[in-house]
């Protein structure tokens, strides 16, 4: 009898290690993919402004936008982005949803497109360090 539950435990610790595995292939996937997709939408905003007569050499107001929980998130990105060069304002949205706060970055900047992938990318890391949702950027 011994041996069944030694070989059902090894049992039920492998299928338990299975199904790890999977959810966390599963997470890193689905975190290319947010990926892959802000970088083509960064790639096709630059296109489509340039095609609107923006030019490559010129700087522009660039604002990009984060959904976030709290107010002492808000103020931690705040903290983190003013050094880089960001004015930084924050608005209550009041809906009432579950991202109650949206904070505004605004940088002068180049449309360069691995540039703006780049502080997508750093954006997006933030947003999801603090809970928060990055919702792009607009020039």
């Amino acid at each position: 009898m011994d041996i069944v539950h030694a070989i059902f435990a090894v049992a039920v610790v492998g299928v338990i290690i299975l199904i790890v595995g999977y959810f966390r292939i599963r997470k890193t996937l689905q975190q290319q993919r947010s990926l892959e997709q802000h970088e083509s939408w960064d790639e096709m905003m630059v296109k489509r402004l340039r095609a609107e007569g923006y030019h490559p050499f010129n700087e522009y107001q660039v604002d990009f936008f984060l959904a976030l929980k709290d107010e002492a998130a808000c103020e931690a990105v705040r903290t983190r982005l003013e050094p880089e060069g960001f004015a930084v304002d924050v608005k209550p949205i009041p809906d009432g949803s579950d991202m109650p706060f949206s904070l505004h970055a605004s940088k002068s900047m180049r449309l360069i497109v691995p540039d703006i992938q780049a502080i997508s990318r750093h954006m997006g890391a933030l947003a999801e360090e603090f809970q928060g949702r990055y919702d792009r950027w607009a020039a």
